[in-house]
């Protein structure tokens, strides 16, 4: 029955496709190819392989490009994603078009955090909240709305657990879309509200982000969805390309350096995936030094389905029922979790989880050091970063980036008992009496 449901979905896109691809001109980007069989289609908004139902991604002509023009080119570039746009599925005019223009955020030099934890290789902070929407998610949405324009889609929708919500109405309220986005009923509040105030149309669906997920599954293949892009299912193979950005710019904010280590967080596991995609092109084009690097995916406890499968030695991810406060990764059924297993052993690296409790305090830990204020899953990446460095699995003497996703104004209840110091009287006398002189 999934067989057949995917196999149905994938030739409503390839319908699609018969119409559309004629006058799209995506840059670089060649072709789909499936990530199980290789198999190639035109371009077009088709997320499943018709051959053995295995997703497909976007296939490049890099063959055009003399290394050091395009080092110069990229250099000269604008200061956000666009920077890399002779990378990515994109038309050569993006930068000229209304978008909310994510990406070259800081990466922090952690050297407070690296005492705490004992790295003496050089410690880094990929910190992605500075985006306009204040999540890594403005660079894959970036991305499929510019996919949205060349298909001709009306509509921008998604499924998320609330970053993207904000991401996809933000996006499209600037490039003049109409939005309609669905996110679980039981959110934070912060990120409903980031979500509506855009003025997009804003979805609770009772269930999890997975049941969330297959609602608009449906959708697509109903003749309600027609003219809509959904950036995670039939606009996925473009979206995804936005992550490659993280690993573009952490190589060249690194001097055109490979980081030795890298830890990720997991929702779906295409952001791990994307970016060790764009490491291997990045070293492949010449940009960088061919050399090892190890990339670590990170999970919550309460939602650890690939931590699990790792542990146990398994190639396949068994689904879970969410249950942790670091709802951004709350996925428990990840599309790319096979492959993250396959990531994750290749480069050496390894697949760990923390809990609630570890998620608090690695959120505090992260804002005492360097004075950033991570979301949950950016708690999710530093505990998993600590824990790791505990038990010997990532070397504290080499050069290691860890990825703060999200801003923690959007998760304000996972530290709701942080609060005031002491409560005085305005004057010396109760000042002292506090024990603050």
């Amino acid at each position: 029955m999934r067989k057949m449901r995917r196999k149905g979905l994938a030739s409503m896109a390839a319908q699609t496709v018969a119409s559309t691809t004629n006058s799209v001109d995506l840059g670089p980007a060649a072709a789909l190819s499936c990530r199980e069989c290789g198999h190639r289609v035109p371009l077009g908004p088709v997320f499943a392989c018709e051959e053995c139902f295995g997703p497909l991604e976007i296939a490049y002509d890099f063959s055009a490009y003399d290394t050091e023009e395009l080092r110069k080119q990229i250099e000269a570039g604008p200061a956000n994603i666009w920077r890399y746009a002779p990378l990515l599925p994109v038309p050569a005019d993006v930068a000229d078009k209304p978008n909310i223009n994510p990406g070259w955020t800081q990466l922090v030099k952690a050297d407070n955090l690296a005492r705490e934890l004992g790295v003496t290789g050089g410690l880094y902070v990929k910190d992605d909240s500075g985006n306009p929407t204040h999540s890594f998610k403005d660079r894959v949405v970036a991305q499929a709305i510019e996919a949205a324009r060349a298909f001709g889609f009306t509509t921008l929708s998604c499924s998320s657990t609330g970053n993207l919500a904000g991401a996809v109405g933000a996006a499209a309220a600037r490039a003049g879309f109409r939005s309609c986005v669905f996110i679980p009923h039981d959110l934070e509040q912060g990120k409903v509200v980031m979500a509506a105030v855009y003025g997009g149309e804003l979805v609770g669906i009772e269930g999890n982000y997975d049941d969330v997920n297959r609602f608009c599954s449906e959708l697509i293949g109903d003749p309600a969805g027609e003219g809509w892009g959904f950036v995670n299912v039939n606009l996925r193979p473009y979206y995804a390309e936005g992550s490659k950005t993280l690993a573009y710019e952490i190589c060249e904010q690194l001097g055109w350096q490979l980081p030795d280590q890298l830890v990720v967080p997991i929702a779906s596991g295409s952001q791990l995936t994307k970016i060790d995609k764009g490491l291997q092109e990045l070293i492949k084009l010449g940009l960088v030094e061919d050399k090892p690097y190890k990339i670590f995916g990170a999970q919550a406890e309460g939602c650890s389905p690939v931590s699990v499968a790792y542990k146990a030695g398994h190639d396949v991810v068994r689904p879970q029922k969410p249950n942790t406060i670091a709802k951004s990764l709350a996925i428990g059924n990840p599309a790319d979790g096979p492959y993250v297993l396959d990531i994750a052993r290749r480069t050496g690296g390894a697949v760990e989880d923390v809990n609630d409790e570890q998620v608090v305090d690695a959120i505090k830990l992260l804002a005492r050091t360097e004075g950033i204020f991570a979301e949950t899953a950016g708690g999710v990446t530093v505990g998993v970063a600590k824990k790791l460095i505990e038990n010997g699995l990532l070397d504290p003497t080499l050069t290691t980036v860890v990825l703060n996703t999200g801003d923690g104004l959007k998760t304000l209840d996972a530290v709701a008992g942080t609060g005031l110091s002491a409560t005085i009287r305005p004057n010396l006398e109760s000042f002292r009496e506090a024990g603050l002189a």
